[in-house]
């Protein structure tokens, strides 16, 4: 799942890259916690320049860490950071961070859709500022970003859009599970499918990318027994490695570079990993959570 708290700071994975992101400019929305900011930190250990646009300009009661926080931890690391305070549901918010990554960095070459809303409620239960929520968030935002950022992507030369949403997996059990969830993320997954094919001309690549398994979320900590589940999942590194790996190449003969929904296993098979259990919060492989959609 793709809300996220801290992302913690273990030492380093199995996963060794192939390819770098040095120098590479990544607009990315959240971020300033869990997935996203794991995601950030390792491209910033490459030298590249990441700007954040986040809402988390104050601090948070129940979460830690701000856009501001994070882009101080994004430049320790080693990269450039641009924070900035922003709704992703707000065009004018969205095309003033796409045009202060251009004016800082001189372009952008990957857009990351990291911000996204979550409720598992069912039909009878949910509220519908929820399901406006998520609708505008995960889809509309996904949308926007990707679409305000084209021009740039265009003239990188070697433009990425990654998302992070799952597989477009039509078994009616996800829609009667937590049926307005799972238009908002099936959204950006559209959103994936019909860029790669509008884009395939243009030399911008589009994919997204899920987690085979529970990961150690915010989002997660915040439900009911949160904090037993996520004993059974595993860090947002795992999403980190897998997110380098495909922007920085490390994908490249493995088949069709555009349209694909990727799991963050596949992606780290591909690049050479064979052992997962240092990823994990400490429970064996074999009663670890499967993440949903799959």
């Amino acid at each position: 799942m793709t809300s996220s708290n801290d992302a913690s700071a273990r030492a380093a994975g199995p996963y060794r890259a192939q390819g770098s992101l040095k120098g590479r400019t990544i607009l990315m929305s959240g971020g300033s916690r869990g997935i996203g900011l794991a995601i950030a930190l390792r491209a910033a250990r490459d030298g590249a320049n990441i700007v954040l646009m986040a809402k988390t300009g104050e601090p948070h009661p129940k979460l830690e860490g701000t856009v501001h926080t994070a882009a101080a931890q994004l430049e320790a690391a080693g990269g450039q950071a641009l924070a900035l305070v922003g709704d992703v549901r707000n065009d004018g918010d969205v095309a003033a961070a796409v045009a202060a990554a251009v004016e800082r960095f001189g372009g952008i070459d990957a857009v990351v859709n990291n911000a996204s809303a979550i409720d598992l409620s069912g039909t009878d239960d949910v509220d519908m500022k929820r399901y406006d929520l998520m609708q505008d968030i995960n889809v509309r935002g996904t949308f926007l970003l990707s679409k305000l950022a084209l021009p740039a992507l265009r003239e990188s030369g070697r433009g990425h859009i990654l998302t992070l949403s799952p597989p477009l997996n039509l078994d009616p059990k996800w829609a009667g599970m937590h049926l307005a969830y799972t238009m908002a993320k099936y959204g950006m997954s559209l959103t994936t499918l019909g860029l790669a094919e509008e884009l395939k001309d243009d030399g911008v690549l589009v994919n997204s990318l899920w987690p085979c398994t529970l990961i150690d979320t915010a989002a997660i900590r915040n439900m009911p027994g949160g904090d037993r589940m996520v004993q059974a999942a595993r860090g947002p590194e795992i999403m980190a490695d897998a997110a380098h790996a495909i922007l920085s190449g490390g994908m490249a003969g493995g088949g069709a570079l555009s349209g694909n929904f990727y799991t963050d296993e596949q992606v780290l098979r591909a690049a050479g990993v064979t052992d997962f259990s240092p990823y994990s919060l400490g429970a064996p492989e074999d009663q670890l959570v499967p993440d949903i959609f799959l």
